[in-house]
């Protein structure tokens, strides 16, 4: 099995790609779907994070709209909460690489190098496209400001060193180029399987 990490800064079009790995066949596991289940009812962070933090839980789930408050209002709020969620989300990664049959597995990570994510997968791949075009789709979803998406790429390691340290480079221009160069990646992973 061979285990691709992919990754890429907010609005270079992540998710669609993840999405076409999985139409040619690869498993695929999503560290913010992850994260996601574990928030949910009956999750498993929800317990310990209420612990921690009591009001950020409304009706058997972690809210987080609440947390995001907690965390712009309380100076280490966001290290305790890594460090609840992050062991569970590793848990959850290596149950998913135990049941995984496919023979190349893509995890998800936006955060893959900023969390040393590398050391722990055979490649890596990074989606990319150029400022003007990454800042029109994320103000376009209307999800979020201007001012809020400069803080969170303020927060993100620069795309050019993401694609530096990347074994692959998939441009998300069109949909068509990044289907083409997905399927080029996975074609030579298997390769690369068939002669190891």
């Amino acid at each position: 099995m061979f285990v691709l990490g992919l990754t890429g800064s907010i609005g270079m079009g992540k998710s669609t790609t993840a999405r076409m790995f999985a139409d040619e066949g690869c498993a695929l596991w999503d560290a913010d779907a992850a994260v996601h289940r574990l928030y949910d009812v009956n999750g498993a962070a929800v317990a310990p994070i209420q612990k921690v933090f009591p009001d950020s839980v409304q009706d058997g789930a972690v809210s987080r709209l609440i947390l995001k408050e907690i965390i712009s209002q309380t100076p280490d709020a966001l290290k305790q909460i890594e460090s609840i969620v992050h062991p569970l989300v590793a848990q959850d990664r290596a149950v998913f690489l135990e049941q995984a049959t496919a023979d190349i597995v893509v995890l998800d990570i936006p955060l893959l190098f900023e969390t040393g994510g590398q050391a722990r997968v055979d490649a890596t791949v990074c989606v990319f496209v150029d400022d003007e075009t990454q800042r029109q789709r994320v103000l376009e979803r209307g999800t979020m400001t201007p001012a809020q998406f400069e803080a969170i790429k303020a927060k993100q390691m620069p795309a050019a060193e993401k694609r530096a340290l990347a074994d692959y480079v998939i441009e998300t221009d069109t949909i068509e180029h990044a289907r083409a160069q997905v399927q080029d990646v996975v074609m030579d992973i298997r390769e690369r399987l068939k002669n190891a």
